[in-house]
C-alpha cells in the first residue's frame, strides 16, 4: 500500500486527487519490488561493466557476448510470495516470466536454473512446498521446451512460511540483432500478443512487497497468477519469428505491474496513450483498474510502425495467439491510459516511472558468532549423516523430474557446474549461496558466495562471463536486516570486482517474513553465473588414481553443515582468495582429463563421496577441521602424475579404490561401505518419496 507520505507527494505533483488507476499504478510501480527503493542506491555500487557486456542492467535481461555470432540474454528473478501461497502455479509462473524477459530481447531460451531456499523437511508442510515446486518448474519448463541444467537446495527454519524460489534464464541471440524494451518514436503503435487478459495476478507487484501474513494462502491467492505452457510456447515462437523480421522497435513482457508496469516503463524514453478497451479480456464487465494491473500471463508488448501492425497481427494469427492494437508512442512526456473515450489515468511518466522516493534504512551490526564446541558423535556417525543432510546428499528426485536433453546441448549436468554446446564452445551454469555463513557474516559470506560460484565453474575450466542475482531478505525496516542488506551488496562488488566479473542484472526481494510462522529469512543473496568453456565431458576418477587436496585445512565450522546438524557453532570462512581460481581454471584447461571438485558444503566429506567411488585417505591435523570445515579456496583432484599439479600448493590424501571409504585419522579412523554412503545419499529421494 502507499504510504501517506507517497500520497502526498502524488497529490502536489498532480495538483488533484488521483484516480483508482493512477492509484493502482504507483502502488505496483512504486513497490520495492519495481522501484527498488530500499536498494537502488547500494546497487548503483556494483561493477556492471566489462568488455563482453553489450547491455547492462535496467532492461528485461542483460546482454552478453560470447562469441562473434552468439550473444547471451541473462535475467534472473524471484516467485517467492506466490510459491508459498500456491506453490505449483507460483513457481510455473515465475519460469514462465523469466523466459519471457529473455524472450523479450529477441533472444531464444536454452537453460534455467533453480536456485531453492526451504524450512526443514521434517514439516510435511515444508515437504508438500517443495514437491509442488518442484513440480511446477519441471512441468513448466518441459512444456516449453527449455532445460533446467543447474539449481541448487538449501534448508533451514527461517524459510517456514516463506520459502524461496529464485530462477534463471539464459538465451541466445545474434550480438547485432538483440532487441530493448524502451521506445525508440513517437507515433509507433503497441501491440499485446498472446493469452487474454483476465483477473488473475491483480496486484502482484505490491503482493511481493510485503511480508506474508497468516491467512495469506486464502487472502492473497488471487495476487498469483495462472500460467499456460502451451500458449507460452507458441508465444516464444511467434515473437521470435516477428524478430526475424526486423520490424519490432522495442518488446516487453508483461510481468510484474502487468500491462501498466509494461507499458508505462517501455514508454518511459517519450510517452504513451494506451486504450485500456481494447484490450483482449477473459471476463466480461472488466475495470480499467484490472485490465491494466492484472499480472495473466504468456502476454508480450511490442511497438512497430503503424504499416507493421497487421503483418504483426497475421503471425501471431499464424500461431493461433490473439492480439490488439492497443495504444501509440506519443512526444509528450506523459502516461495516459483511455477506457471507452474517457482519460482514467494522466501522469508524468517520469514521475511514474522514476521518481518513488527511496526509504532511508537504519543500520545495526550484529555479531551471531557462537564458540566452537565439538560434538560428541563419532566420526563415523557425523560421517553418515553429513552425507545424509539433504544439502549434500544426491539431488536426484529432482533432477528426474527435469527434461535436460530438450534442445539437444546439454554436455554436463552433474559435478559442480552444468555446461551446454552453443556452436564449437560450451555455455558453464552455476548458481546459489550459503545462507547460513552469510547470516553469520554478511560481507565475508556473500563475497565467498560469488567466489564459489566462480570456483565451480573453474571446475571445468570456464572462464566467467557475467554474474546475475536475487537480494532475498526480510524487512529491510529492521535495522539488522538493512545492515545484511549493506554488507551483502558490498561483499558481491567487492568480489565481483576482484575476479573481474561484471553484475548484469539481477531482482530484489524483501519483506520475506511469515507472520503465520514467526519466522525471517537468513539472508540469501543468491547468485547465477555462466560463463565460456570447452565442451567436454566430466572426467571421472577412476580406481587406482592418486588424491590430492589442493589449497589449506582450516577450522571454519559456522554456517557449515556440521553446524546445522550438530548446533557445533565456531567461525563461518574467511573471504577466500580469489586467485586460487585462476589456478584451478589454468590446471583444468592445461589438463583437461584431470577430475577436480570444489570442496564446499559438508566439507572434504562430502567432497569425496560425490567424487569417487571410494577412497582409502589419510587425514593430517584434526579430523573434524579435515573432514568437515567449509573453509573455501580448497579443491579435490584425481591424478595418475604428480607433475601434472607443478606449482600448485597440494598434498597426497590417498588412492580413489573402488567402492567404500578407508579414512585414516590416527586413531580415530574409520570404514564405511559404498552402500551405506549410497543408503545416505539417497535421503533426500526417500524423504520425498515418502
Amino acid at each position: 500500500m502507499l504510504s501517506a507520505a507517497d500520497l502526498d507527494q502524488i497529490r502536489k505533483k498532480l495538483q488533484r486527487e488521483p484516480t483508482d488507476v493512477e492509484i493502482a499504478a504507483f502502488e505496483n510501480l512504486w513497490s520495492e519490488h519495481c522501484s527498488y527503493r530500499s536498494t537502488k542506491r547500494l546497487l548503483k555500487t556494483l561493477p556492471t561493466s566489462g568488455e563482453n557486456v553489450l547491455l547492462g542492467p535496467g532492461d528485461d535481461a542483460a546482454i552478453v557476448r560470447f562469441t562473434g555470432q552468439i550473444a547471451l540474454a541473462v535475467s534472473m528473478e524471484s516467485h517467492n510470495h506466490p510459491s508459498y501461497v500456491d506453490p505449483h502455479d507460483g513457481a510455473a509462473t515465475g519460469v514462465g516470466g523469466i523466459v519471457r524477459d529473455v524472450l523479450s530481447m529477441g533472444a531464444r531460451p536454452v537453460a534455467l536454473m533453480d536456485p531453492l531456499y526451504f524450512g526443514p523437511l521434517e514439516k510435511e508442510k515444508n515437504r508438500y512446498l517443495l514437491e509442488h515446486v518442484v513440480a511446477g518448474i519441471g512441468g513448466y519448463g518441459n512444456c516449453i521446451g527449455v532445460p533446467v541444467v543447474r539449481g541448487e537446495l538449501a534448508f533451514d527454519r527461517g524459510y517456514n512460511g516463506n520459502p524461496l524460489v529464485n530462477v534463471v534464464c539464459v538465451g541466445i541471440v545474434h550480438p547485432d540483432r538483440f532487441i530493448t524494451a524502451r521506445v525508440k518514436r513517437p507515433g509507433n503503435h503497441l501491440v499485446l500478443i498472446g493469452a487474454t487478459t483476465g483477473r488473475d495476478g491483480l496486484g502482484g507487484a505490491s503482493f511481493a512487497s510485503r511480508d506474508l501474513a497468516e491467512d495469506s494462502e486464502a487472502q492473497d491467492r488471487p495476487s498469483v497468477q495462472i500460467g499456460d505452457p502451451f500458449t507460452e510456447k507458441l508465444l516464444i515462437e511467434a515473437i521470435l519469428e516477428m524478430a526475424e523480421t526486423g520490424k519490432i522497435y522495442s518488446c516487453r513482457d508483461l510481468g510484474a505491474a502487468g500491462l501498466a508496469g509494461a507499458s508505462s516503463e517501455m514508454c518511459s524514453t517519450f510517452g504513451g496513450r494506451i486504450h485500456a478497451d481494447r484490450v483482449h479480456q477473459r471476463e466480461p464487465n472488466m475495470h480499467p483498474v484490472e485490465i491494466m494491473l492484472a499480472e495473466s500471463q504468456e502476454r508480450m508488448l511490442i511497438e512497430v510502425e503503424p504499416t507493421d501492425v497487421s503483418l504483426m497481427g497475421k503471425i501471431a494469427e499464424k500461431y493461433d495467439l490473439r492480439w490488439s492494437d492497443i495504444g501509440e508512442v506519443i512526444a509528450e512526456p506523459r502516461y495516459i491510459v483511455m477506457f471507452h473515450d474517457r482519460t482514467v489515468c494522466d501522469i508524468p511518466i517520469d514521475f511514474l516511472c522514476g521518481d518513488a522516493p527511496e526509504c532511508a534504512w537504519e543500520q545495526r551490526p550484529y555479531d551471531a558468532v557462537r564458540p566452537f564446541s565439538p560434538p560428541e558423535a563419532g566420526l563415523r556417525d557425523l560421517f553418515l549423516a553429513v552425507l545424509a543432510h539433504p544439502e549434500v546428499a544426491s539431488r536426484a528426485w529432482v533432477v528426474e523430474q527435469y527434461d535436460h536433453d530438450v534442445q539437444l546441448r546439454t554436455v554436463v549436468l552433474g559435478g559442480d557446474a552444468a555446461v551446454l554446446r552453443l556452436g564449437d564452445d560450451g555455455l558453464a551454469f552455476s548458481c546459489g549461496c550459503n545462507p547460513r555463513h552469510i547470516y553469520l557474516s554478511p560481507y565475508e559470506g556473500t563475497a565467498n558466495a560469488v567466489y564459489e560460484n566462480a570456483a565451480n565453474l573453474a571446475c571445468t575450466g570456464a572462464e566467467p562471463l557475467c554474474i546475475v542475482n536475487c537480494l532475498n531478505f526480510a524487512s529491510p525496516v529492521h535495522p539488522e536486516i538493512f545492515w545484511q542488506i549493506a554488507e551483502s551488496v558490498r561483499g558481491m562488488g567487492d568480489m565481483a570486482r576482484a575476479m573481474g566479473i561484471p553484475v548484469v542484472g539481477g531482482n530484489v526481494s524483501l519483506y520475506n517474513e511469515s507472520d503465520e510462522m514467526g519466522t525471517q529469512i537468513k539472508p540469501t543473496p543468491s547468485i547465477g553465473m555462466v560463463g565460456r568453456v570447452r565442451p567436454r565431458s566430466r572426467p571421472v576418477p577412476q580406481e587406482g588414481m592418486s588424491l590430492a587436496l589442493i589449497g589449506d585445512d582450516g577450522s571454519h565450522f559456522g554456517g557449515s553443515v556440521l553446524d546445522a546438524l550438530t548446533g557445533c557453532g565456531g567461525s563461518p570462512p574467511p573471504r577466500a582468495d580469489p586467485g586460487v581460481v585462476d589456478r584451478i581454471r589454468n590446471l583444468v584447461q592445461a589438463h583437461p582429463d584431470l577430475p577436480v571438485t570444489d570442496l564446499s558444503q559438508g566439507g572434504l566429506a562430502g567432497a569425496l563421496a560425490a567424487f569417487c567411488p571410494g577412497a582409502r585417505v589419510d587425514l593430517d591435523g584434526s579430523p573434524l577441521s579435515a573432514l568437515f570445515s567449509e573453509t573455501f579456496g580448497r579443491f579435490l583432484v584425481a591424478f595418475d602424475d604428480e607433475q601434472d599439479l607443478d606449482g600448485l600448493p597440494f598434498r597426497v590424501l590417498g588412492k580413489v579404490t573402488a567402492g567404500g571409504f578407508d579414512i585414516r585419522a590416527g586413531e580415530a579412523g574409520f570404514t564405511v561401505t559404498r552402500d551405506e554412503v549410497e543408503f545416505a545419499l539417497a535421503s533426500l529421494t526417500r524423504t520425498m518419496r515418502g
